[in-house]
């Protein structure tokens, strides 16, 4: 039979640093920031979305839709077929720089009235947006413009994409 473990002592004087610390924790290592959205009430979008300091940021120039294959005539489509295309290729660049669309944190959107109609077709856009975004809320401004690079183009789309840089870790 092995002999018996002798007890040891502690003093009060031991834990004091060890309390210390466990109290003093959330003061020295406060959790990582976050990206933070304010609701546009009844709106598809944020009022504001606030980024902190050491954030990621990555920013994705104008996307237009894809004609289709080379040296094929341009098969644009209408604006809701034109912007779930340029979503989908929004999803595509986000992804190379490893974010997602739930880390879009302002969109610039730039539209243009179909052929024979007065106005953009901001109905058709709404509908592919809701579709791809679901209940993510970026800021967003929708303009309509008088054309873009090519005819039959009626959507183009910035983006700008934010995360927030891991607890104890600095931002790429």
């Amino acid at each position: 039979m092995a002999p018996p473990i002798p007890a040891r002592r502690v003093s009060r004087g031991s834990l004091c640093p060890a309390l210390a610390l466990a109290l003093l924790a959330p003061v020295a290592f406060p959790a990582a920031a976050q990206v933070t959205r304010v609701d546009a009430p009844g709106r598809p979008y944020a009022a504001s979305v606030r980024v902190p300091a050491g954030a990621t940021v990555v920013h994705v120039s104008g996307i237009v839709a894809d004609p289709g294959g080379a040296g094929a005539a341009p098969r644009w489509g209408d604006t809701e077929a034109q912007a779930r295309a340029v979503l989908r290729q929004l999803a595509a660049a986000l992804a190379a720089q490893r974010m997602t669309l739930g880390d879009v944190v302002a969109l610039r959107v730039y539209l243009v009235a179909p052929p024979g109609a007065e106005r953009m077709d901001y109905a058709g856009f709404s509908r592919a947006y809701a579709e791809v975004f679901g209940q993510i809320r970026p800021a967003r401004a929708t303009v309509e413009v008088g054309g873009l690079v090519d005819p039959g183009q009626l959507v183009e789309i910035e983006a700008t994409a934010a995360r927030a840089a891991p607890r104890g870790r600095r931002s790429e």
